[in-house]
C-alpha cells in the first residue's frame, strides 16, 4: 500500500477569536494502529478531535483521509468517512435502552415502524465480535458508567466507523474496568480499525498504544515510537519541565476531630442502603482517604455529608455541631468546601461564566455583592486572580464553564473551594480528567491545606493518588469501614484485598 496513513491532518490551525487553540498541527494516524494524543489539560487535544469528528471547522489547514483531501463539515460526514468519536462525556439518552441508543439517527425500518429486531440482533452481533457484551433492552439509567462507554463505542461501530477516537476513555472507570477497555482496544485493532486515545495517563499508554504525538499549548512537539522514552520524559514532552510523580511530604500532625460521622446509614436512589453504619473521624491537620470500588456506598456517603441527601439513621458532627441532614448551603457556611466527583452535575452551572461560577458560593456575600446587588468588577476580578493562582487555563473568565476542558473544568471548582478556606475539605476524585502537571499541583495544593490545619477526606479510585496524599486510608466496601491502613505500611495488593471485602490479618 503507497500511503497507509488513514488520517493525514497538516498545518491545522483553529482560532476561537484571538485565542488559537490548535496551532499549525499535524498528525498522522497509520492503518491498523492505536496512536496516543499525548497533552496536557487545554492542549488543544479535543479541539483537535473535534475538528477530525466534524465538529468543528479548522481555521486553516487540510485533512486527509484514506489518502483523499476532504472537507469535514459535520458529524454525519465524519460517519460517512467512517470515523467515530466517543466522547469523555457520554452523549447518551438515559429514559432510552441501550438499542435505542446505538440506532439512534441511523434507525432501521420496516414499513413505517422501526426494525427493532434487526437492529438488536445486528448489535448483539456486534459485541460479540469486538467483546463488548451490553444488555441490548437495558436502560442506560440503570447501567453502569463502563456499560455506557460500551454502548457509545458500538454507537460507532453501528455507523461503520473503522477509524476510531477516544477521547479520555478512562477518566470515568474503575480499574478493574479499564482493563476489560485495553482488551476491547487490542480486539478492535485485531479486526482492522484504527485507533486515536487521547489521554495523559501513560500507564495506559504503555499498555496499548504504538506511536505518541505529545501537544503543548496548542503546537505539536513531537511524534515518538513508544519504547523510545520513558514516562519522565513524556512527562516533561507534555508540560515543558520536570514533573514529580510523588508528592513530597512532612508528616501529619492531627488536631482535635473535625468531623465526625456516628454509625450513618444512606439509602440509595431505589431504596436501598448504600451507606450501611459507617463510622469515621477527621482530625484538623490530616488527610484520611477513603479508597473503594466504584458502587461501594462512597456517592452516598458524600452527598449526606454535603446535604445533597437525607441520611436515614445516624449522625454527623462538624467540630462538635450536628449538621445531619442539614440543606447544602447550611452546610458550606459552616466553613465545608466540597469539589463533587461530577464536575458537570454538582460542580458547575455550564452555561454560566467561568467567573459566575467561581463565585458560586460567594456572590451573596461583600465584597462580591452590596445591598443584593452583584458587583461584576469584583467578580470577574476576582476569578481572574484564581484562574491564574490555580492555572486554569481558556480564553478568560467571561467565558462559558462548558468552554473549558474537562481538567480546567476541575482546576476552576477547586481554586473556588480551597480559596474559600474551610476547615473541612471534600474532594471527590480530585484529579479525574487531569494530566500529570495539573495532578501534582493539586497533590500539592490538598497537603498545603492539611498543613495549614484543615482537616481533608479525599475519596479516590486512584489508589497511587490515595497512597500518595493520605496520612490514613480507609477502605469502603459494601457501605462500611473494611479496614484502616497506613500508606507507609500497605501496598495495592493489600488495598485491592480491602476493596473486595477481603482480610489482609488472614494472609
Amino acid at each position: 500500500m503507497a500511503n497507509e496513513n488513514v488520517i493525514e491532518m497538516i498545518n491545522v490551525t483553529k482560532r476561537f477569536g484571538n485565542f488559537v487553540a490548535n496551532d499549525k498541527i499535524n498528525l498522522e494516524l497509520r492503518k491498523g494502529e492505536i496512536h496516543a494524543l499525548l497533552g496536557e489539560n487545554g492542549a488543544g487535544k479535543s479541539t483537535l478531535m473535534n475538528i477530525l469528528s466534524g465538529l468543528l471547522e479548522p481555521t486553516e489547514g487540510e485533512v486527509h483521509v484514506k489518502g483523499k483531501l476532504e472537507k469535514i463539515d459535520s458529524p454525519s460526514k465524519a460517519a460517512n468517512l467512517g470515523i467515530g468519536m466517543v466522547h469523555q462525556h457520554f452523549m447518551l439518552v438515559d429514559a432510552f435502552t441501550v438499542t435505542e441508543n446505538i440506532i439512534l439517527g441511523s434507525e432501521t425500518t420496516k414499513g413505517l415502524s422501526l426494525d427493532l429486531k434487526t437492529a438488536k440482533e445486528k448489535i448483539i452481533e456486534l459485541s460479540e465480535k469486538y467483546g463488548l457484551a451490553v444488555e441490548p433492552d437495558s436502560y442506560i439509567r440503570d447501567i453502569s458508567v463502563g456499560q455506557q462507554q460500551r454502548v457509545e463505542i458500538l454507537k460507532t461501530l453501528y455507523r461503520g466507523a473503522d477509524i476510531l477516537i477516544f477521547d479520555e476513555p478512562t477518566a470515568v472507570l474503575t480499574p478493574a474496568e479499564i482493563l476489560e477497555l485495553m482488551d476491547i482496544l487490542r480486539n478492535l485493532v485485531k479486526e482492522g480499525k484504527s485507533i486515536i486515545l487521547i489521554t495523559h495517563k501513560l500507564d495506559e499508554i504503555r499498555a496499548v498504544a504504538d506511536r505518541i504525538t505529545v501537544i503543548r499549548r496548542g503546537k505539536s512537539i513531537e511524534t515518538v515510537e513508544l519504547g523510545d522514552k520513558s514516562n519522565k520524559e513524556l512527562a516533561e514532552m507534555m508540560v515543558g519541565r520536570s514533573v514529580s510523580f510523588i508528592t513530597p511530604k512532612g508528616p501529619a500532625t492531627p488536631k482535635e476531630i473535625v468531623l465526625d460521622i456516628q454509625d450513618l446509614k444512606v439509602k440509595e436512589a431505589r431504596g436501598a442502603f448504600a451507606v450501611k453504619g459507617l463510622s469515621l473521624q477527621v482530625h484538623a491537620g490530616e488527610i484520611v482517604g477513603i479508597a473503594g470500588i466504584d458502587g461501594n456506598g462512597q456517592t452516598e456517603l458524600i452527598k449526606a455529608l454535603t446535604g445533597l441527601m437525607k441520611t436515614d439513621s445516624g449522625k454527623i458532627f462538624l467540630k462538635g455541631k450536628n449538621i445531619t441532614n442539614q440543606r447544602p448551603r447550611k452546610i458550606t457556611e459552616q466553613s465545608v468546601g466540597h469539589v463533587p466527583e461530577d464536575r458537570h452535575r454538582y460542580g458547575l452551572v455550564l452555561q454560566m461564566t467561568v467567573a459566575e461560577n467561581m463565585a458560586l458560593q460567594t456572590y451573596y456575600k461583600e465584597p462580591l455583592s452590596k445591598y443584593g446587588f452583584l458587583d461584576y468588577n469584583k467578580i470577574n476580578a476576582k476569578a481572574r486572580e484564581l484562574m491564574e493562582e490555580f492555572d486554569v487555563r481558556g480564553a478568560g473568565e467571561l467565558i462559558p464553564a462548558a468552554s473549558l476542558s474537562g481538567g480546567n473544568q476541575q482546576k476552576a471548582i477547586i481554586a473556588r473551594e480551597i480559596d474559600r478556606d474551610p476547615d473541612l475539605l471534600i474532594v471527590s476524585q480530585p484529579t479525574r480528567g487531569l494530566d500529570v502537571g495539573a495532578i501534582e499541583y493539586i497533590h500539592k495544593r490538598l497537603i498545603q491545606a492539611r498543613d495549614e490545619g484543615k482537616a481533608v477526606l479525599v475519596v479516590s479510585f486512584e489508589l497511587d493518588e490515595i497512597l500518595n496524599v493520605s496520612d490514613r486510608i480507609l477502605v469502603i466496601h459494601d457501605g462500611k469501614i473494611q479496614g484502616e491502613v497506613t500508606p507507609e505500611t500497605t501496598n495495592k495488593q493489600e488495598l485491592g484485598i480491602l476493596m473486595v471485602g477481603g482480610n489482609i490479618n488472614e494472609q
